[in-house]
């Protein structure tokens, strides 16, 4: 164990016994509650739970999976999910209150012979009838591994989308976050609006390349792919974007075939034109992987992932970070979350959101000793820009049957959050029960 984790972990044991101390008075932050107050969850879609052997495209799935959400300012939810039976990408709204506002989900990839996978969904900041979709295609181009970077947008609320865009057209199997040479996580993109109004785009091969793209036209067209890194050893994987005033970009991402691999960091500063040589945040003896990033109040950069101290295979916890300043120069990471405290041997894969008065909530898998997938979701808030959290809990509807589990089939890198400026959240989960059924499932809770 690196003398990081084992100070951390001290910190995160002393950390639980002043919160307890505190929330037994009556002054400072943690005497006043904060917690969502969660609606009855949603179910989002459902459908069988069958899974056959790969055949590429001809594959038999039949089940629904890889939900997405965002929020709007007045409250409104977008929700996207892949129909794996119809091989494509679906999108509904809600109000805050949870009801439908589409008579029925509409096919935003409508490619039914090829299969879609782990969408992004992105609500116009300004624009509020506008929607922005980022997805996987399993097209075959003639590389080693199908899959391109699609992208499409609708100008009414998502009732009808335009013709799909391939961003990325390449032959490198795109969307691919390789970690071995038989082991990678799909979904490995990410999409995010500038406070400008522009869209950026990032994506990974299994080739190793990380791309990023920029749209000023509102996602009528976006600029030729850009290499931002490239190293044949350390093939990247899961990129995460966030964006700042004034076109500041800042990415992070993973990388595989390194048992210590630790998260990589650039930024840019016009607007995603060019951006400054990637770096490595923490050199740690463990393994670093699924990164996420969010701006907050003041334009504080916020960073959450996994790390299993003893390489790939062993229970993660979730650490956390911040940053401050031009030079974004984060500080000492902590640990955030174990799986042991909910009963789980490890937690990983995290999901980041901030609202505009210095809340922030994670939330990240819970995983059996040896499980390769979910079985629960965890989550936690902080209270003051980061400075404080409150203790993980399990959250509340989304611990799957003995024989089921939660997260995508096909990777888990996932954007399964949202936050609102004025704390509005939601969170989307799918379950899959071998054999019986599959669902997606939507909370809307409010701190």
């Amino acid at each position: 164990m690196s003398s990081r984790v084992r100070g951390a972990k001290r910190d995160l044991r002393r950390w639980l016994l002043g919160m307890a101390l505190s929330l037994t008075s009556c002054g400072g932050v943690l005497a006043q509650p904060l917690e969502p107050i969660w609606q009855k969850p949603i179910e989002v879609a459902a459908g069988p739970a069958e899974r056959g052997p790969w055949q590429q495209n001809d594959s038999q799935f039949h089940f629904v999976d890889d939900p997405t959400v965002a929020l709007s300012r007045n409250g409104d939810i977008a929700v996207a999910w892949v129909d794996q039976t119809r091989k494509d990408v679906f999108y509904q709204a809600y109000t805050a209150q949870g009801e439908a506002l589409l008579a029925s989900p509409v096919n935003v990839s409508a490619s039914g012979d090829v299969f879609s996978w782990l969408p992004r969904v992105v609500l116009d900041t300004e624009e509020p009838m506008r929607v922005y979709v980022l997805w996987q295609e399993i097209v075959f181009s003639g590389g080693s591994h199908g899959g391109e970077t699609f992208f499409a947008r609708s100008d009414d609320g998502g009732r009808t989308f335009s013709k799909p865009l391939n961003l990325s057209r390449s032959m490198a199997g795109d969307g691919k976050g390789r970690l071995t040479k038989d082991v990678w996580h799909n979904g490995s993109l990410d999409l995010v609006q500038a406070p400008s109004g522009d869209l950026y785009a990032a994506w990974t091969a299994y080739e190793g390349t990380l791309w990023f793209s920029r749209s000023d036209d509102g996602g009528a067209s976006f600029s030729e792919p850009m290499p931002v890194f490239a190293d044949a050893s350390l093939p990247a994987g899961g990129p995460t974007l966030a964006a700042g005033e004034a076109g500041v970009v800042y990415l992070a991402w993973g990388v595989g075939h390194d048992p210590e691999a630790d998260i990589y960091f650039t930024s840019s500063q016009d607007g995603g034109r060019s951006f400054e040589p990637p770096r490595v945040l923490f050199d740690t003896a463990g393994h670093a992987w699924a990164p996420k990033l969010a701006v907050g109040a003041e334009g504080t950069v916020y960073l959450v992932y996994g790390e299993s101290e003893q390489g790939r295979s062993s229970p993660s916890a979730i650490l956390y970070t911040h940053a401050l300043g031009p030079e974004v120069a984060f500080v000492e990471p902590r640990v955030l979350a174990t799986g042991s405290a909910a009963g789980f041997a490890g937690a990983d894969f995290p999901d980041f959101a901030a609202d505009a008065h210095g809340r922030l909530m994670i939330a990240w898998g819970l995983f059996d000793a040896g499980g390769q997938r979910p079985k629960a979701l965890g989550y936690t808030l902080f209270t003051d820009g980061g400075e404080t959290f409150r203790a993980p809990k399990v959250m509340p509807h989304t611990v799957a049957p003995e024989q089921g589990f939660i997260g995508s089939t096909q990777g888990l890198l996932m954007d399964r959050l949202a936050m609102n400026a004025d704390g509005s959240v939601a969170l989307v989960n799918s379950i899959f029960l071998t054999g019986q059924s599959s669902r997606i499932w939507l909370h809307i809770g409010q701190l």
